[in-house]
């Protein structure tokens, strides 16, 4: 069994808009840091998987779908921040099965972790709007795989994206099969995921989300993940660890203010892959969402995908040179009343 299966989407070029964001430019250069660093052929690389028709539906309506490959044929704008290429409805469809191959992979221990570098991103994504950057929802459809598919009966997925992750939030909202824990600044967009929003009827009690104000920083991001998130884990008992991996909570990232380090993400993954080899055979897997500044977010993947593998890394960005404040300690005691800890 070879350490991690990596799925690198071929051909994302072609999904791109002159002066947006979210760029292609974001995936080549963690391709590129990966070279520099010796890693990136150490690593099995895989073809995106077919996407069971039943296992899309079940995470898309079939008129939104439906929708999105008509407006990518005619190169339609979806909304003020998402747009389309000609290109875009194949490529959707390729970063959703790149990172059903990857889960694929690890949840048959294949290979012992997993990273789809998948773009577009989807964690905006809900069952019927296209929003965020995101068409379809990567990680929702992953989880869905190994639900339908699979034998797995419990999926954690952990947002640990800048912005809230209200599609993957909003599709398993009423599911009790799937537990969506996110942490993310707030107020920022998309306005969502508020510590009151806990999913409802069979899904009550599996959503969970830690808003954290601007300035935050890494104590914040650490006691996020050790206080809250782990002993909510550890209720839930998963099968496997779904990461929704955006590096935009990164302090150089322009679209926010968390503070958060290179180091802070390794360190974070580090944790989650220390709790699925005690509690669910080692199952993890990440799939990239957002993360704004190149450079940030390529040493924030490897750093990532170092903890992944149990390897070393250094952070040549350092922490961040603005201080942090500690009202993220209010969000946290909340918190602790909301879910009983």
């Amino acid at each position: 069994m070879s350490d991690l299966a990596l799925f690198y989407p071929q051909g994302h070029q072609a999904h791109a808009e002159r002066g947006h964001p979210e760029r292609p430019g974001r995936v080549e250069a963690i391709r590129e840091t990966f070279t520099a660093a010796g890693v990136w052929d150490q690593f099995q690389h895989l073809d995106p998987a077919a996407i069971p028709e039943e296992v899309l539906h079940g995470i898309h309506e079939p008129g939104y779908l439906e929708m999105i490959k008509v407006a990518s044929q005619h190169g339609q704008r979806l909304d003020v921040d998402t747009y389309i290429t000609p290109e875009s409805w194949n490529l959707a469809l390729n970063a959703a099965g790149g990172a059903i191959a990857v889960v694929d992979a690890v949840w048959e221990r294949q290979n012992r972790r997993g990273f789809a570098l998948s773009r577009p991103p989807g964690h905006h994504a809900t069952s019927n709007r296209a929003m965020g950057f995101c068409l379809i929802n990567n990680v929702a459809v992953a989880a869905e795989y190994l639900l339908q598919e699979k034998s797995a009966n419990r999926i954690a997925i952990i947002d640990i994206d800048l912005h809230h992750g209200n599609g993957t939030q909003d599709i398993f909202w009423e599911r009790e099969d799937v537990f969506f824990f996110s942490l993310h600044q707030w107020p920022l967009y998309p306005g969502s995921g508020s510590l009151e929003e806990i999913g409802t009827g069979p899904g009550e009690s599996t959503v969970a989300n830690i808003p954290l104000p601007a300035y935050s920083g890494s104590l914040a991001f650490a006691a996020t993940i050790e206080i809250v998130l782990l002993p909510l884990l550890a209720r839930f008992q998963p099968d496997m660890l779904l990461v929704s991996a955006g590096f935009d909570a990164h302090w150089r990232d322009p679209l926010g203010q968390l503070l958060v380090s290179a180091n802070d993400y390794g360190r974070t993954v580090s944790l989650l892959s220390e709790w699925a080899d005690n509690h669910c055979n080692g199952r993890i897997a990440l799939v990239l969402e957002g993360g704004y500044d190149i450079e940030a977010g390529a040493v924030s993947a490897l750093a990532a995908t170092q903890a992944l593998t149990g390897n070393p890394w250094e952070d040549p960005l350092g922490p961040s040179p603005t201080a942090e404040t500690g009202k993220w300690q209010t969000v946290i005691e909340h918190a602790h009343q909301v879910w009983g800890l």
